[in-house]
């Protein structure tokens, strides 16, 4: 991927493959990613529909960072799903339900954005995040409260151990984190408390179901006006070494956080 697409993203929208009219608006929206989704979001007897439509959909999309979400590797649609990625080479493949490093192996090396969503890929994560090709991983939050058999309605506390070690693991990889989906379409302030809570928890961005929730997650990963005033002040002050910055100790390590901040402000 080129320097554009390897910035870690605030945002990916999963957008259904089989649905042109969804792909258009997408379109026109300010998510950092465009994932084509040929898994969840398309009904079993659309799935030929939705790779026939990839080469199109990708073409509407123009020059905007685009993945494909491809179905889990194991079942029945991983032939079709595999000689479809071959042939249209998409910037991006995300990878449901991994369970192990291994499990990516059909894919070769690309740009790869595996989902854990099962215990068994939870304490996998950080083989996972090292192999060749993994640019992050994204959790799935909801395959991943089904198969801890969380009650419905479970609190996201439930998921703490979870969701921190897929941080965990994305970081020691060098990659993205990326959080899970959330649900209630109607709730804007669920939705923002809980992309406040997930960059609090270290993930880059969050993964969405619905146009409406771009804004606000681009708006939540983002850098606020403050945090950038007091990385460009940080940086102005800082002469090297330990010393005293606004009634606190920063050292070279803050200085480049805080220039990190700044570049990631100019996407």
């Amino acid at each position: 991927m080129d320097q554009a697409r390897t910035l870690p993203p605030r945002s990916l929208l999963f957008v259904p493959a089989s649905r042109p009219r969804m792909i258009a608006k997408a379109a026109t929206l300010a998510a950092d990613w465009i994932i084509l989704d040929l898994e969840d979001a398309v009904r079993e007897d659309h799935k030929d529909v939705a790779r026939a439509g990839l080469a199109e959909a990708l073409a509407t999309l123009g020059d905007r960072p685009v993945g494909v979400r491809i179905n889990p590797l194991d079942g029945v649609h991983a032939v079709a799903d595999l000689a479809v990625v071959a042939t249209i080479d998409p910037a991006l493949v995300v990878v449901p339900k991994v369970e192990d490093a291994a499990g990516l192996a059909p894919l070769g090396v690309r740009a790869l954005l595996p989902m854990i969503e099962t215990p068994k890929g939870v304490l996998s994560a950080a083989s996972i995040a090292a192999a060749p090709g993994v640019v992050g991983l994204m959790v799935g939050t909801n395959d991943l409260a089904a198969t801890l058999r969380l009650p419905p309605h479970a609190p996201r506390s439930s998921l703490a151990h979870a969701l921190q070690a897929v941080v965990l693991a994305a970081r020691a990889g060098g990659g993205w984190a990326i959080d899970g989906v959330f649900n209630a379409l109607a709730d804007a302030h669920g939705l923002a408390a809980e992309c406040a809570e997930g960059r609090l928890l270290g993930f880059d961005g969050k993964s969405l179901i619905h146009p409406d929730q771009v804004a606000p997650a681009n708006a939540a990963f983002a850098p606020s006006d403050a945090e950038l005033a007091e990385a460009h002040a940080l940086i102005a002050a800082a002469r090297g070494g330990a010393e005293r910055f606004r009634d606190r100790m920063v050292e070279d390590l803050h200085v480049e956080t805080a220039r990190a901040l700044i570049a990631r402000s100019r996407r």
